[in-house]
């Protein structure tokens, strides 16, 4: 199971062991995810074991200046903002606001309720193909995974579900994991992800406000990735093609990635 059972970092996920078709899998080890940093303790064991030599970070400048990431030692970090040119021309979208939002069910309620925030997130996650910082920063993550020679590999956002969570649908999707796979990873998020908001999510359904609004925003939804995979499509028609052509990485990064992170299956 990809899961890891942390205590001092919320939602760790070890990709490897997923399937990748006949006699073949992730390679453990090598390539993690998880929520942000801000409360790492490097000597937990479960977190020392992997030896995590580098992190990258896909969230915007205030979020990791209020809660600035907790690195293992030796570890460097990359800061891949997905959301930095979505901030200078239309602001923030829900996935990078969250614990403000379920701080104030009205203002919630008021932006997001009925439906909208189903659609705020689809929109968003187009914005993972088509924006360029997107496109650099998930460039930046797939050239760090293809580099020679490098370690263990965590990346994160700040609740690890959606933009932490392209970022993986692409890894797999690349390595060669059927549809089943790489949807049963985007969804499977949602328990350690509710887990770890529960006092949040309580108390905005104490304020009054709208459950099933609380889990959106907190959750992953396949509609939500069902639209950053029809933007592939339409704008480059394979993800192949998306990560040669939109984010310019070259066939030869790619199979390196390939070659470190496949491994014969057990």
């Amino acid at each position: 199971m990809p899961a890891l059972p942390a205590v001092s970092v919320a939602n760790l996920r070890d990709l490897g062991g997923l399937p990748l078709g006949p006699g073949r899998s992730v390679r453990p080890g090598l390539v993690l995810r998880s929520a942000q940093l801000d409360r790492l303790d490097a000597t937990e064991p479960v977190v020392a074991a992997l030896g995590i030599r580098t992190v990258v970070d896909f969230r915007t400048d205030a979020e990791r200046a209020e809660r600035p990431d907790r690195l293992p030692e030796g570890a460097r970090l990359l800061v891949a903002d997905v959301l930095a040119d979505r901030l200078a021309t239309s602001g923030l979208p829900p996935a990078a606001r969250l614990k403000e939002l379920l701080a104030d069910p009205a203002l919630a309620e008021e932006h997001l309720g009925g439906g909208r925030a189903r659609k705020a997130f689809a929109r968003t996650y187009r914005t993972f193909v088509s924006g360029a910082s997107a496109r650099a920063s998930y460039r930046a993550l797939l050239g760090e995974l293809g580099r020679p020679g490098a370690g263990p590999l965590l990346f994160h956002c700040t609740a690890g579900k959606d933009r932490t969570g392209w970022a993986a649908v692409v890894l797999l999707s690349l390595l060669g994991a059927d549809e089943e796979t790489v949807r049963g990873e985007y969804l499977a998020v949602n328990t350690a992800v509710r887990q770890a908001f529960a006092p949040m999510i309580e108390g905005f359904i104490a304020q009054g406000g709208d459950p099933e609004l609380a889990l959106e925003l907190i959750g992953v939804l396949p509609e939500y990735l069902d639209a950053a995979l029809d933007e592939v499509a339409v704008r480059h028609g394979s993800m192949e093609a998306y990560v040669r052509d939109g984010l310019g990485v070259p066939d030869e990064v790619t199979e390196l990635i390939r070659e470190r992170l496949t491994v014969r299956a057990a």
